[in-house]
Parts: structure tokens; sequence; C-alpha cells
């Protein structure tokens, strides 16, 4: 039986390995083979989850012609990954990609650690804190004593409890910017509000411009959906949007949806200003593009003297060109799964009624505990211990980093929860790799953009502080040197550390 499940072509497949040719080898390192070299590559590509496991792999000939090399060396390269357990072939059914019995499939997206890794391995892979509490607990409490009315009920809110979508309405029109309860639909997290706003105007092979670099999760549900991402690439460091870019690809390009994160962009941090915001918006009505504006950063400002800019809505007021996303997951809790859709009333009852065939809706005693907050002021206390949480974090983080690795280049942001590296010429790939051998977990670069960019790039959440955040600096440095030399092997692994 054929075991490969998807193809990647040879056009594709050299894109994704010239994106990491200039940075394979760190400074200095001897260069491998050629083979070696495209069979690293490969390995990498597979290990990162941007090559799929059980894809057929191009025919030698064909990957030559698209490389520019001989057939020899990619007949070398496809042995190489044969005997090492990253590729199986059969004849007349071609050569897929596998992984080594043993090996954990590689993650498409940014999970989390098993909680019984934490002790050997420092995971900044996902940009996610521990719970604010006494505030969760308080929540759910207070949800508690609000259930016995609902669990007399069938349970099923489509659009959501009407006490919450009127809460989150009321919150909107006290900054600005009037809202009715018909205007917002409760969704599973920002996910599942992205994800069904795909479905409703992203059709299978429909365009969709996105940031570059942008949130890898929303990017990976993108491509699943069938969607044909189109790159806009970002203003250099923490400069928010190039609008003539913008401009041009959504008059250019036509895209149906554009994916835009205007608050403590993910992964750059930048925060757009408000002229940013109201061309952004111009732009996309003159380009008959629905702007999707994901707002779930917005309440992490961690400079006190920061000065807000309008929400991206505020430039719309007719409705028809701005939907905004929001969540209570990164304010407030990963854990607490509440999402919501802020658009046009004929919008949400198109997304209510499309609703019907996925997943029905959102859990009732989760609202409740988010309307709790909403209503109580806990909300406020609880994002500001959040807040206070990630300002030290970040200081932290900032302070190890520069450190431990003072050729590594980036820029502070004012707010949110990451920071985007620039690896000082070192494969962001490798560096991955060689983290997870000396413990420490970072996403790399290309997984925040479109067809392998960013390879020299990692981002860093600000989910630890104090003496972790000076461990985890101390191996990311640890795993450079392990890129610069070029070293192989297991090396002497992880230690445990106790926070």
């Amino acid at each position: 039986m054929v075991q490969w499940t998807s193809a990647m072509g040879a056009a594709q497949l050299a894109r994704l390995l010239g994106s990491q040719q200039e940075r394979l080898a760190g400074p200095g390192s001897r260069r491998p083979p050629a083979y070696r070299a495209l069979a690293d590559g490969i390995r990498l590509l597979v290990l990162e989850g941007r090559v799929p496991v059980g894809a057929r792999l191009a025919a030698e000939r064909e990957l030559a012609l698209a490389l520019s090399v001989s057939r020899t060396t990619v007949a070398a390269a496809y042995e190489a990954l044969r005997a090492e357990g990253f590729l199986e072939s059969r004849r007349g059914a071609g050569s897929w990609t596998a992984v080594p019995a043993g090996n954990p499939l590689p993650a498409r997206g940014l999970e989390p650690l098993p909680p019984e890794a934490l002790g050997s391995v420092i995971d900044l892979g996902t940009a996610a804190l521990p719970a604010p509490e006494p505030w969760l607990t308080r929540a759910v409490q207070g949800a508690l004593e609000e259930l016995p009315p609902y669990a007399h009920t069938h349970g099923d809110y489509p659009a959501g409890l009407p006490a919450l979508r009127a809460m989150i309405a009321e919150r909107y029109t006290a900054r600005g910017i009037p809202t009715m309860p018909e205007q917002v639909m409760v969704t599973t997290g920002a996910m599942g509000a992205i994800d069904a706003i795909c479905h409703l105007f992203g059709g299978r092979g429909e365009r969709i411009a996105v940031e570059s670099p942008s949130y890898a999760n929303i990017l990976q549900l993108m491509r699943e959906a069938g969607a044909r991402l189109v790159p806009v690439a970002m203003a250099e460091g923490l400069a928010g949007w190039d609008l003539d870019r913008w401009r041009q690809v959504l008059r250019e390009a036509a895209p149906r949806i554009a994916y835009v994160v205007a608050d403590f962009h993910n992964p750059t941090g930048a925060l757009a200003d408000e002229d940013q915001r109201r061309r952004l918006v111009e732009a996309a009505r003159s380009a008959g593009t629905v702007l999707v504006v994901d707002e779930t950063m917005s309440e992490l400002r961690l400079d006190p003297d920061l000065v807000m800019p309008r929400r991206m809505c505020a430039f719309d007021p007719a409705g028809s060109t701005v939907i905004t996303v929001g969540s209570a997951s990164k304010a407030f809790w990963a854990g607490m799964r509440i999402g919501w859709v802020r658009a046009a009333p004929d919008v949400i009852r198109s997304l209510v009624a499309a609703r019907a065939y996925a997943d029905m809706g959102t859990p009732v005693l989760e609202q409740l505990a988010v309307n709790w907050l909403f209503s109580t002021g806990g909300w406020e206390q609880a994002v500001e211990l959040r807040r206070s949480q990630a300002r030290e974090n970040r200081d932290a983080l900032v302070a190890a980093v520069r450190r431990e690795l003072p050729e590594w280049e980036f820029e502070a942001p004012r707010g949110g929860l990451t920071l985007w590296v620039r690896t000082g010429g070192l494969s962001g790939s490798r560096l991955a790799e060689a983290g997870e051998r000396v413990g420490v977990r970072v996403p790399s670069g290309p997984r925040f953009g479109v067809d392998g960019a960013f390879e020299g790039y990692v981002r860093l959440p600000f989910t630890v502080g104090g003496a972790v955040a000076d461990e985890a600096a101390v191996r990311l440095a640890a795993a450079a040197r392990l890129v610069e030399t070029g070293a192989q092997g297991s090396g002497e692994g992880p230690r445990t550390f106790v926070a």
C-alpha cells in the first residue's frame, strides 16, 4: 500500500530549501558536501513540520533540475535520508518523508510541552502565562452561582450567551465604538473565530493577505482551509505596517480577506499607530477586501505611559470592511477558551448559521466565568496582574539575552508577549533543533513566514522570568555554539532546573 498522503513538488521544495541556504552553516564552520547539505535541509524541514510527514517528494531528476545540482547529489541525499529513517521508498511509488521509529511527530503549530517535561526543558514555544489567580477561581465560582437557570435549558447558544454578547457590546460602546449585541458572536477562542471567518469569506483557493511574519497557528489554519496566502512584509523593527506595500498587494492581488494584528503584533511586538490603521482600513475598503483584525493582544500594554491608539473598527463606522476578533486567552488565561467576533449584524447571522455544521456553540460555564469577570471589575484587576507578570518577564528576558547573546538583534516591544530576534546569521531551524538537545524549546522564524521566510529569526515569548529567564538565555547560547561549530550528536543533555 502506498504510504504517502500528500505531495511536495520540486519547485516548492526548492523554495523552502533556498530559504535555509544562507544560514544553514554557522560563521566559520566547514561547508558539508552538497548531498549532506541537501539531506540536512530536508531533514530540518521535516522536523519543523514545514514538509509534512508522509509527503511524496519530487523524483530525483525533477529536484536536481529545480536545485541546479546533479542527479547524483539528489540520489545520495535521498539515500542518506533513507538510512536515517527520514525517507521511505518503494519502486513504482516514489519516495515519501518519514520520521525514525521512536521519534515524536513534528508539531505543525506551537503546542505547549506536556507538564511532565517542564522540569528538564524550558518551554519558550508557547506565548501563554499561568492563570492570574485568584481571579480564575473567583470567576469559576461566580459562574457556578449563575449556572442553575441555564442548566434548565438545552444549553445550546450558537451566537453565545445573550448576557455575554450584551456585555461585550457594552465594552466596545464604552470605548467610543457603538455596538449592539447583534454585532457580537461568542466563539471557542480566537482560533475558532478566525476559522469561522475563513470558511465564510475565504473558501478553498481564495487569496488571503497576511502580514509577513504572522502568527504561526493562524497561517497553518489558513493553509489547511485551502487558502492561497499572500504575504505582505512588515516594516523594519517595531515600525508596524508598510502601507505602500499593503496598497500594492490589495490593488494587484485583490485578496478576499486580509488578516492583521494591529496591537502588539505576534511575533514582532509592533503596535500600529492611528494613521496606519486609518490608511489600511481605507485601502481595504477601496479594494473590496474584508479586514480581519486580531485584537487578542490589545489589553497587554506593558509600559504604563503608553497611550493606546483607537481600535481598528473605530475607522469603519459603517461596519462594511472590518471584522474584529477578541479573546480572553492571552489577556487572561489560555485555558479560558472564550473568543468573540464583532462585525455587521448580517455577517454575524451568516457566521452563526454556518456554525451549526462546526462546533454548535461555546461552553456555557466558561462564558459565564468571563461574563462574571467583565461585570464585576475582576477582568481589569486580572489583566493588571497579567501585565505586571509579562512586564517583569520581558525585562528579565531582554537583559538575559543581551548579556548571553550580544550579537543577536531585537527591539523590546512596549506590550504583548513576544520578542522577535534576529540570530546573528545563524539558522533559526538549527537553533530550534539544537535547543531541544540542551533543554530549551524555541520556535524558529520560518514557522511565522510563508514559503520558508525568516530562517535567521526565532521568537522568544515573555513566559519565564528571574532565574529561569537567565537559564533560558544560557541554554540558547549553548544551542548557538552547537550551531556555530556544526556539532552533531546528543551533547550532554538538558539539566534539570528548579525555579
